[in-house]
């Protein structure tokens, strides 16, 4: 799976090539991110003052539409504070030309995996279970979960890196007991927080990966007689037959949705705990005049980037799972092509 695509010299352009194309493009985008960010500081802190302007409206107005529709910055050669525009259109245009590459990169793993399983297939003499599938579906989908996953952990990395120290430098404006003792407290918040939920999820969510695995084999029993019976309706496709795979279906099913309840309960539980966090954090500051709206908005996004990136695992349990079992059926399916491979003549 990995090899076939990182250790052949016939893919080396496109897996490091085209990886360090995606690296970039997703630097680009973070520190985008940042940039975001500290518009969003003196944004708001405009909005705050809103009142100041009532004798001048036609003033303060100017400034709003500035802030956010001007092209100054880019007239006066990237000198000034730039607009919600001016950051916004490159950020689109890179976001599209992000998951487009990534889409063609995705192609070219698939591709590699495919035709590295498909020789080896060939020269098996025995039967094995689900060989089509493993090679059509679960290539595909092994690719595809691994270029989004594997996009989001870079992103998560790189986030942690542009934000962690404007989360720490905006540290000092948290008021409130203990915390305000502690360096870098908001750091440390987001890090315990999600590093905490991520435990609890792996406890939650331990039986998932094994029920999905299961489910498989099961749903490839009983597609496996449907593509028989297409030529052979007499001897496969029975109704009585086709029943009893269904059954097995249902039975395994129910238990992988009882189990995903009791996950989706906690990670809703969890992530609206953390949604008013920086509010309880910061909030005290705003009515003891410590900070601004602006701040507060600044704290409330890079600390949901940073605890995003850190909880980047339990947002993505479910992916993460259908890939761990899609990894065992691979493997399993690579195993027997080791041992049941007929030796090439010399």
């Amino acid at each position: 799976m990995i090899k076939s695509f990182y250790a052949t010299r016939e893919w080396v352009l496109w897996a490091y090539g085209g990886g360090l194309i995606l690296f970039t493009s997703l630097w680009l985008q973070v520190q985008m991110s940042v940039a975001f960010n500290t518009w969003y500081g003196g944004f708001y802190d405009l909005l705050q003052k809103a009142g100041e302007y009532q004798d001048n409206p036609t003033e303060g107005i100017q400034i709003f539409f500035t802030k956010l529709i001007s092209i100054d910055y880019i007239q006066t050669s990237l000198s000034g504070e730039p607009s919600f525009l001016v950051i916004a259109m490159p950020y689109i245009l890179l976001a599209i030309f992000t998951q487009w590459f990534a889409n063609i990169y995705t192609l070219r793993w698939r591709q590699a995996i495919t035709f590295n399983y498909v020789p080896r297939w060939r020269r098996v003499e025995e039967e094995i279970e689900g060989a089509s599938q493993r090679i059509q579906e679960d290539c595909s989908r092994f690719a595809r979960i691994v270029e989004s996953l594997g996009l989001q952990i870079v992103r998560a990395i790189m986030t942690v890196i542009a934000f962690a120290p404007v989360l720490y430098g905006l540290s000092d404006k948290v008021d409130v007991p203990v915390l305000r003792d502690i360096e870098g407290s908001l750091v440390w918040a987001a890090l315990v927080v999600s590093l905490g939920g991520l435990v609890i999820s792996w406890f939650v969510g331990w039986k998932l990966p094994g029920l999905e695995y299961n489910n498989q084999k099961v749903e490839a029993a009983f597609r496996k007689d449907l593509v028989l019976g297409e030529d052979d309706k007499a001897n496969h496709a029975d109704p009585v037959t086709l029943q009893g795979f269904f059954d097995s279906i249902k039975r395994n099913l129910h238990r992988l949705y009882l189990h995903y309840s009791y996950f989706v309960a906690w990670r809703e539980t969890y992530d609206l705990f953390v949604t008013v966090l920086p509010y309880l954090v910061m909030g005290p500051g705003l009515f003891t005049g410590v900070i601004t709206l602006g701040v507060m908005v600044q704290v409330s996004n890079a600390f949901g980037k940073v605890h995003g990136a850190f909880a980047l695992f339990l947002h993505n349990w479910t992916t993460i799972t259908e890939l761990r079992s899609i990894w065992k059926r691979l493997h399993e399916f690579e195993d027997n092509l080791d041992r049941y491979a007929v030796p090439v003549p010399a």
